[in-house]
């Protein structure tokens, strides 16, 4: 263990001490400093009031330490920071409520703190924001549409405050038209899920990946990572695919229908509406989704039968309908099969294969309206098993790398020469979980 005393060099432009087991205050910064990267250590102490004569700083990663007291609001007034990265510390008070217009702010991560109030609405200034992270954290507001404003805006995460009321508000002005990534989960909101969210949200469909490789959200010195609810656990994506699209709604208190509308987003790869009071139908349109693979609806009251339209997600690796009132034979069309009971557990109404209880009728399930796909197409899915098998991340890049990019030759020729090994290996991959 290292105790750190003050940052040396007389004109230090930047300086990377992460992941280093240093303790002890953070230490006076030289004003020259524009990259300052201290995250996983052992910080204490409060922010030094010599910080705000830092205004030179562009990137500031104090994240993953034990630091306390309140963030000053000078952070938000300086005009060349992009990156403001406070996120697992012990922060306490208000966020920031002062920030320059024309403000260079890209990131503003201030996750798992203690940090309470209002969403400042002088955050509209920072036009080039793309990601602002508040999860965890005791904010009491009601949802910010005012940032549907920021044209850049791509990940949004609320999760887990004490957020509430509607999100019914929105009219032509909040747009959230770069938004990829809303996590509004572990909330307290209320009323329907607004379909006007959905018919701005632009950057969800028909997104076009660079084949040559993938991108990521963030610059050379600090990437962006976020937390996504899956199959029930928390995934860390130390790095954010620039490709990569999540919805989650999960763990409040929304009721009505599943707006029919969130089937145009055609690029969503994660859908998350599971613990609120969701009834009705669930919309055919979700079978459009061509790109998702993971679908949690559990926990709702949700009625009627499984769209067999769902059949058409050949990329669906994580299903949860669990806990509703649905009813009617489980359609097994294309890979439908290989999920395990928990996927329908709690579904009175709900009978045949992977379930014990048998339809009465003892007839087959019809087949999807939609022409049945080519083997090779409704087999690709088994990459994101094999990926979620071994951990879920891998399957997430891998099976949303493939869909964009095309079959490879060797997928292909492999699933032609052994279309009866297919389903055999679909069936593994699900066991591995």
């Amino acid at each position: 263990m290292t105790a750190i005393e003050q940052v040396p060099g007389k004109h230090l432009s930047a300086l990377d001490l992460r992941s280093n087991s240093l303790q002890g205050p953070l230490p006076a910064l030289q004003q020259s400093l524009l990259y300052f990267l201290i995250s996983d250590n052992e910080l204490v102490g409060e922010l030094p009031p010599t910080i705000c004569n830092s205004s030179s700083l562009v990137v500031l990663d104090l994240s993953k330490n034990k630091l306390g007291g309140i963030v000053p609001d000078c952070l938000g007034n300086f005009r060349r920071l992009t990156v403001l990265d406070l996120r697992s510390n012990y922060f306490r008070g208000k966020i920031p409520t002062t920030y320059l217009r024309y403000s260079s702010l890209r990131t503003l991560n201030l996750n798992d703190n203690q940090l309470e109030g209002s969403i400042p609405q002088s955050l509209t200034n920072c036009y080039s924001l793309e990601v602002l992270d508040l999860g965890n954290n005791n904010i009491n507001d009601t949802f910010p549409y005012w940032l549907g404003t920021l044209p850049n805006l791509q990940v949004l995460v609320l999760r887990s405050n004490r957020f509430h009321g509607d999100t019914q508000n929105f009219n032509g002005s909040f747009t959230f038209s770069s938004l990829r990534m809303i996590d509004l989960s572990r909330n307290e909101f209320t009323g329907h899920i607004p379909p006007e969210l959905f018919e701005n949200l632009k950057s969800m469909k028909d997104i076009q990946v660079d084949k040559s490789s993938p991108k990521y959200m963030g610059g050379y010195y600090y990437q962006d990572s976020v937390i996504v609810t899956m199959k029930g656990s928390d995934f860390k994506f130390e790095r954010i695919l620039t490709s990569f699209t999540v919805i989650d709604f999960s763990s409040n208190h929304f009721k009505g229908s599943i707006p029919k509308e969130l089937g145009e987003l055609n690029s969503l790869i994660v859908l998350n509406f599971s613990h609120n009071s969701l009834a009705g139908n669930i919309p055919p349109s979700l079978g459009k989704l061509v790109a998702l693979e993971s679908l949690d609806l559990s926990s709702n009251k949700l009625q009627g039968r499984i769209p067999v339209q769902l059949t058409d997600l050949t990329f669906l690796g994580a299903l949860n309908l669990s806990n509703n009132n649905l009813e009617g034979h489980i359609p097994l069309a294309n890979h439908f099969d290989t999920f395990s009971n928990d996927s329908f557990d709690g579904n009175s109404g709900l009978c045949g294969f992977p379930l014990s209880k048998k339809c009465g009728n003892d007839q087959e399930p019809e087949s999807p309206p939609s022409t049945v796909a080519d083997e090779s197409d409704t087999s690709i899915w088994k990459i994101a098993a094999m990926g979620y098998g071994s951990g879920l991340v891998l399957g997430l890049s891998m099976g949303y790398i493939v869909f964009t990019t095309g079959r490879p030759r060797w997928l292909v020729k492999m699933i032609k020469r052994n279309p009866q090994k297919r389903r055999r290996i679909r069936r593994n991959g699900r066991r591995k979980n």
